[in-house]
């Protein structure tokens, strides 16, 4: 029996990936803990997981607020100088606590909490790199050297504070183990991270707690659509989820759409469309009719209602993404900011969806490339390549084994 540390950012889309892992090491008789916070873990990760608070809370005071408007540049810019470097400097002590006291055999760090590859590597501890998005794979500073050298600088000057002075790995790459939730038939070639790269694609095991849903309001007489921002939008989504609903009401005649609408821009949580007499909160209660042409709700248990759908409108988001193509679903992307334009040309590359300019997306827009995707047989027919190489990766149970070996070698060291 070994002892893994999972140390994740307050990210739902970066914890998601390694519930199943942590599952998966459990059922092996390996015993888990987390470094994170806690509510948002338990939250994800159940109730009785072993969470070390790093940092302990997460209160809307603590989180950066990023205007809904930036982009390029100036965005990585907020991401490093407001996110994740002082992220990192409030992480860094409870990590150290952590590992002090749990004293794993491997530290797993997701790549936007490097405080676990630095204090790890301060400590002598191995340490493993959860790459939930392949976005730092593609070396996308490489034609900005300015802006490399800038990114370069803040993690020198992160290493002095909380890691190890004379080290000289990247804590956003192992020179162990990279376990990447993708396959190279959607993210190419890495240009970083070479043959420590491990594609185990996505990890969809069974999630606790998920939102209820209103099973019944589906038509299966008509396509199905699904409208996500995912988590981390909501303040930029208004406008566009607007759009979408325009565009998909009007095709109402072949088609139905489910929108997750968390700020209530669509007549507030739980607001259905015309036709329905769906009148719940969000908590999958009250008469609905199939006849709605659109369910607006809060939250959706979203890999569950993948298995329905005939396409997905999303912004890229990485888990998103790969948890509709596992699935065959073909997408329309709209990237907003961060990873998603590279996630986004990743999906266009695999010839598995259509991409639109979210600033520039109305519904005359995101109609027509909402009916390419459902009626063009090339998108799904990519959609499920692409599927079929998610799915032979092994997901959670891959991850573990890779885990396992890496274990294995430390060992006869």
């Amino acid at each position: 029996m070994s002892r893994c540390l999972f140390v994740v950012p307050p990210l739902v889309g970066h914890i998601n990936p390694l519930v199943g892992v942590a599952s998966e090491l459990e059922s092996r008789g390996h015993r888990v803990a987390w470094a994170g916070v806690p509510e948002i873990v338990r939250r994800l990760a159940g109730p009785d997981a072993h969470v070390f608070a790093s940092p302990a809370s997460w209160a809307d005071a603590d989180r950066p607020v990023r205007p809904p408007d930036i982009r390029g540049p100036e965005a990585l810019r907020f991401l490093w100088e407001r996110f994740l470097v002082p992220l990192a400097d409030a992480m860094a002590d409870g990590v150290r606590d952590a590992v002090l006291a749990f004293r794993p055999d491997v530290v797993v760090s997701d790549q936007q909490a490097p405080a676990g590859a630095l204090v790890a590597e301060r400590l002598g501890v191995p340490w493993a790199t959860s790459a939930t998005t392949p976005a730092e794979f593609t070396d996308a500073l490489a034609t900005m050297p300015k802006v490399a050298a800038w990114n370069d600088a803040l993690l020198r000057e992160l290493r002095q504070r909380v890691g190890d002075p004379e080290g000289t790995a990247d804590p956003r790459f192992s020179p162990r183990l990279v376990l990447a939730f993708t396959v190279p038939e959607l993210a190419g070639h890495p240009a970083r991270g070479g043959d420590r790269i491990r594609w185990v694609g996505p990890s969809l095991a069974a999630r606790p707690a998920a939102a209820d849903f209103p099973w019944e309001w589906l038509d299966p007489g008509r396509a199905t659509v699904l409208v996500t921002l995912g988590t981390a939008n909501a303040d930029a989504g208004g406008r566009f989820l607007t759009a979408c609903a325009q565009a998909l009401r009007a095709r109402a005649d072949r088609l139905q759409a489910v929108v997750v609408d968390p700020e209530g821009v669509l007549g507030g949580p739980g607001a259905a469309g015309a036709g329905s007499t769906f009148p719940g909160t969000g908590t999958g209660t009250g008469a609905v009719t199939p006849a709605g042409d659109l369910l607006a709700l809060p939250a959706v248990p979203q890999l569950p209602l993948l298995r329905h759908m005939d396409a997905v409108v999303c912004h890229a988001g990485h888990n998103t993404v790969v948890e509709a193509l596992w699935h065959g679903v073909p997408l329309v992307v709209a990237p907003i900011r961060d990873d998603q334009p590279v996630v986004a040309a990743q999906v266009c590359d695999a010839g598995a969806g259509v991409r639109v300019r979210f600033g520039r997306a109305d519904a005359d827009r995101i109609g027509p490339a909402v009916d390419a995707v459902l009626y063009d047989s090339g998108f799904r027919a990519a959609a499920r390549t692409v599927g079929s190489a998610l799915r032979a990766a092994g997901g959670a149970a891959a991850a573990a084994d890779h885990l396992e070996r890496l274990l294995e070698d430390k060992e006869r060291e």
